[in-house]
């Protein structure tokens, strides 16, 4: 039935016992105790538990009308109720109850009991849809996973309250909220673009994959301190982490260095962080742990309460790029894996070595795996996770051409504890506890040691394949219990990047010859006067003035120094990178505004699903996204992209290409 009117919501002062009040919810619980008593819940995103009391004492009477209506809705459907007040759990706030909005609730309140009066289905939910305890709908019903997940909801209720307290905090700073165009052009600064075709023919415009160069300009336009939630779009390869429209918080200071970013970025990291500590309580349901704003929670009914986050206070801790890939194997390292790599080649036999590796003169790493669990029965459990690990090992790992990783599990009742591979000579020389390698003199029965052999050359992106094994061995133990789940933030900054990579199979770059491409962007700055002197002579060596930051693992973002002179950006491109005219030209724009006199500026870009997802415990952006795209690039909801008609290739003058 067609509803055109029903009660207005009451507003958070009205809540005070004995007083009549009207709320609107879905109906997710049914308690019948008997013929004339029965409980129901109303759930209310953002506002405390509410739940129903109906009884009567007369048939026909409208206590009776109003329970039998109660009893007859489906679960799961919208209704509107009306009763009295009976009981106000918790302590309103008075400051906060005076809300004149219709649907707000007084503050401090975790459960409203209410006496029903009359209730109203506004839908009626139906008999298909099955629900049932941690049901997992298909992508296709993403709204329906919406309303029956909790972990998932409160993270899309948790999301703008963080976007909130950022904006808040750069507010409090001084900085203005700009918003950039979406349909911009074609730039070659790193990624592949997605382009919009338009009516003119031969003409498109390219969805930004940053307003890197919007922000650039309005440094030079006078802007003291930008920023905004931008949406941004890049057409690669997608992970948990990645989508290929996402949102980051992007801002850019002008007159200022990385230094001013750089605490600035931990100004308001840090408000989040103690933010999320005050409003938000963080509940444990088995496994799994979520935020949820600490009124939606009643602490009666709360399980795992007692979790207390730990984050890292400014100022975080830098590590140059150099020492992360050293002693991690990674540019964004996890400070929570309680494990090191160390070089080792120069204390293993030859022998061993061309065991592991048919590279000629290679580095050979290593580290120490030791499981923090009590009670161990001598090796087994390490022996047996790293079996697995090894049988499962991913094909990168696996195909590796340097080598595949190798284990050793120490254990007493093996010849030479289970180091014979590595001979007399080597594992005295390994347990000799030289300066550095303190951790190796001192072996345990269930430790592991791990080797894994590379070129002998300068290190080139993201990660080494000892780093890739290490994180998951890290992952591994502790989801076997050999390792405890930290549930701490440890966030860092990596600096010092190599300011060009040489060019890969995957990323475009700019399109230039010189063999290389700005590792992040080409706008940013050599760090130093001799890495600006190693342009000329060693491009490869020089290092960017660009820092990331890091927890426990992820790159939340990145920034750096700008090139603010118009002549050396001009230089980069051309003369370091090879870019043609063409490149040079779609370029113009930014060129210009340099030469107008733009002051020096630094900024950064926080990648702000992978903050939320990071900060609410789970691993994929997806988990905070309403509707997400697939591993695939589809949004599997509305099923998109959908196939171009003949009529749009006529419109926008496209054709389809022959195939090759």
């Amino acid at each position: 039935m067609l509803i055109d009117q029903f009660p207005r919501a009451s507003k958070a002062a009205d809540f005070v016992e004995g007083q009549q009040v009207t709320v609107h919810g879905f109906l997710s619980g049914k308690r019948v105790k008997g013929s004339a008593l029965a409980f129901a819940d109303i759930q209310i995103d953002g506002g405390p538990k509410i739940q129903i009391v109906s009884t009567f004492k007369k048939q026909n009477s409208p206590a009776h009308a109003a329970h039998t209506a109660l009893r007859s809705i489906p679960l799961h459907s919208p209704v509107s109720v009306t009763g009295t007040v009976a009981k106000l759990y918790g302590t309103p706030s008075p400051a906060e109850s005076s809300s004149t909005a219709p649907g707000s609730f007084p503050d401090g309140v975790s459960r409203i009991d209410i006496d029903l009066e009359s209730i109203q289905p506004l839908n009626v939910f139906p008999k298909d849809i099955i629900v049932s305890k941690d049901v997992q709908f298909p992508p296709t019903a993403r709204h329906l996973q919406i309303r029956f997940s909790d972990p998932l909801r409160s993270r899309l209720l948790a999301r703008p309250k963080m976007a909130l307290q950022l904006r808040q905090s750069l507010d409090r700073l001084g900085f203005t909220e700009v918003e950039t165009p979406v349909l911009f052009k074609s730039t070659p600064e790193g990624a592949r673009e997605f382009l919009v075709p338009t009516r003119r023919a031969g003409f498109a415009y390219a969805l930004p994959q940053s307003p890197q160069q919007y922000k650039q300009m309005l440094m030079a336009s006078g802007i003291r301190g930008y920023y905004q939630f931008a949406r941004c779009f890049r057409d690669e390869d997608l992970r948990a982490d990645r989508q290929p429209e996402f949102t980051q918080l992007d801002l850019e200071i002008s007159f200022a260095t990385g230094e001013d970013v750089i605490r600035t970025v931990e100004s308001i990291v840090s408000d989040l962080t103690q933010s999320l500590t005050t409003n938000f309580t963080h509940v444990k349901k088995g496994d799994e742990v979520y935020l949820a704003p600490k009124r939606v929670q009643e602490p009666a009914e709360a399980e795992g309460l007692d979790i207390q986050p730990c984050y890292t206070k400014p100022p975080f801790p830098r590590i140059t790029y150099e020492e992360a890939m050293t002693r991690f194997g990674i540019d964004k390292p996890d400070a929570r894996i309680p494990f090191e790599i160390h070089r080792l080649d120069h204390i293993l036999p030859k022998s061993f070595v061309s065991m592991i590796t048919d590279l000629e003169n290679p580095v050979v790493e290593g580290f120490r795996f030791r499981p923090q669990q009590e009670d161990l029965p001598e090796s087994g459990p390490s022996a047996a996770m790293f079996d697995e690990i090894m049988k499962n090992l991913p094909p990168a790992l696996e195909k590796n051409p340097d080598g595949a990783p190798v284990a050793l599990v120490i254990d007493s009742r093996k010849p030479l504890r289970g180091l014979s591979p590595l001979g007399f000579e080597g594992v005295a020389a390994l347990e000799s506890g030289e300066p550095g390698l303190e951790e190796f003199a001192d072996l345990e029965d269930g430790d592991v040691l791990v080797f894994q052999a590379r070129e002998n050359k300068p290190f080139q992106g993201g990660s080494t394949a000892l780093g890739t094994f290490r994180t998951l061995v890290y992952q591994q133990a502790v989801s076997k219990g050999l390792l405890p789940r930290d549930l701490s933030f440890r966030f860092l900054w990596v600096v010092n990047f190599p300011m060009f990579t040489p060019d890969n199979d995957t990323d475009p770059g700019q399109g230039g010859s010189a063999g290389f491409s700005a590792t992040h962007h080409p706008f940013t700055a050599p760090l130093t006067d001799a890495d600006v002197e190693l342009l000329a002579t060693d491009p490869l060596k020089a290092r960017a003035d660009h820092y990331d930051l890091v927890v426990n693992g992820v790159e939340l973002g990145g920034g750096s120094r700008r090139i603010h002179v118009a002549k050396m950006q001009e230089y980069i491109m051309r003369e370091i990178l090879k870019m043609t005219d063409q490149g040079v030209a779609q370029f113009s724009h930014l060129l210009e505004a340099l030469r107008a006199g733009c002051p020096p500026h630094a900024g950064f870009a926080l990648g702000f699903d992978r903050l939320v997802a990071v900060l609410t415990y789970t691993d994929s952006v997806r988990d905070v996204i309403a509707f997400p795209k697939s591993m695939k690039g589809e949004d599997l909801t509305v099923k998109s992209p959908s196939k171009i008609t003949k009529e749009q290739l006529e419109t926008y003058h496209l054709a389809f290409a022959g195939k090759k």
